[in-house]
């Protein structure tokens, strides 16, 4: 079956917080949203079928999962990412954010540190201090070439001088778009090892990986990185489902999956709703192809998005990206402060991107934008950011 990724589907007056909620922010009402991560494609067919039959049964009580979604589970990872995994490491959670957030209260106290590696994805420093603990940084380096790497010695530093006890991954990166190699994983893991630090690996964009790269699961790399880790995944990103809330944990040490089930009970949260659980089984068991397409598109959105800068913005430079949908710009060529850019971009564009400062200092003179869209409508962002920035 051919996938249609060019079809517009209207989503004003669908209470999505990506459309409707601009002026509640104080935004102009006709701003083009391409900022948070969700993608305006229908989910694959499969799951809509599956989620209109269990609508139509009528009756939407308590649910679980049964062997069925766990087989399917260990199918998936499996096939796409050479990972084994056990049915009693598996918890269900409502989203990475809230998992992350149960993570902290289960193996960290108020004032211990907890390390990000900046530019990141900010709720992970909302979640830190939210929870009063200490955000430590360990800034990714930009590079002369454009790119970020790791300052591992920064990272040990950091880890010893703060005495930190949780380390927040994330891989694939968002907002840089890296995919840690191997060698990289397995360097920062060891440091983690040496200093007794939990790593929670929020590995989310997982399934979108550019030809050139390969995704790791941190877990799978040794046996002692399984021990220390919390993996957390979900089918949201890749199947644009995050409105059913559906997320899957797993956490293959007992003592630390003890307790963060403990915290887990403290919150109140039991079972996950019935719906998230149908799209998730359909989409892990029958989405692939669908999947496939979707990246190709994803694609040549990436490819259109980079020759459209060079043309016509040359001086905004596309940070290329090893994997997810979320591409970095670099702005800081124009000379403009980032307040500059930001009223540039929502008052003249009419565009509504992810400000780089969200991410922390390190995204100073960025914007984030999100380029799973329908090409029209990615081309009518860019027109009106090149118009707005020439």
């Amino acid at each position: 079956m051919q996938y249609n990724f060019d079809t517009i589907i209207p989503r004003n007056d669908t209470n999505s917080l990506k459309y409707d909620y601009a002026t509640r922010r104080g935004l102009p009402d006709d701003v083009l949203p391409l900022w948070v991560a969700d993608m305006d494609f229908a989910s694959p067919p499969a799951v809509m079928d599956a989620l209109i039959e269990k609508s139509q049964h009528g009756i939407y009580g308590y649910s679980d999962n049964d062997h069925q979604y766990e087989d399917i589970l260990t199918q998936w990872f499996s096939s796409q990412y050479h990972w084994t995994i056990k049915p009693q490491w598996l918890i269900k959670t409502p989203g990475v954010v809230f998992a992350i957030n149960m993570a902290i209260h289960a193996y960290t106290k108020e004032n211990d540190s907890i390390l990000i590696q900046e530019p990141v994805y900010y709720p992970f420093r909302d979640s830190i201090e939210n929870n009063h603990r200490n955000v430590v940084v360990n800034e990714l380096i930009y590079t002369k070439d454009h790119t970020y790497i790791i300052d591992f010695e920064d990272f040990e530093k950091k880890i010893e001088e703060h005495k930190v006890k949780l380390f927040i991954l994330s891989n694939p990166h968002n907002p840089v778009g890296r995919v840690f190699t191997k060698e990289e994983l397995t360097r920062l893991g060891n440091i983690c090892l040496k200093h007794n630090v939990y790593v929670i690996a929020d590995e989310i964009h997982q399934d979108f990986i550019y030809p050139g790269h390969q995704h790791i699961v941190f877990s799978s790399i040794q046996d002692s990185f399984a021990q220390i880790s919390i993996t957390c995944t979900s089918p949201s990103k890749t199947f644009n489902l995050a409105g059913l809330q559906l997320s899957n944990i797993f956490i293959p040490n007992p003592t630390l999956r003890k307790a963060f089930k403990k915290a887990l009970a403290c919150s109140g949260y039991s079972q996950p709703n019935i719906m998230g659980l149908i799209s998730c089984q359909t989409a892990y068991a029958n989405g692939h192809d669908w999947l496939n397409q979707l990246r190709i598109y994803l694609l040549e959105n990436l490819a259109f998005t980079r020759e459209y800068l060079k043309t016509h913005l040359p001086n905004v430079r596309l940070i290329e990206p090893e994997g997810t949908y979320l591409v970095w710009l670099d702005f800081s060529a124009l000379g403009l402060s980032d307040t500059a850019i930001k009223e540039k971009m929502l008052y003249e564009a009419k565009v509504w991107l992810d400000d780089g400062l969200m991410f922390g200092q390190a995204g100073q003179g960025f914007q984030r934008i999100n380029i799973a869209c329908p090409r029209t409508i990615l081309e009518q962002a860019l027109g009106q950011i090149a118009t707005a920035f020439k």
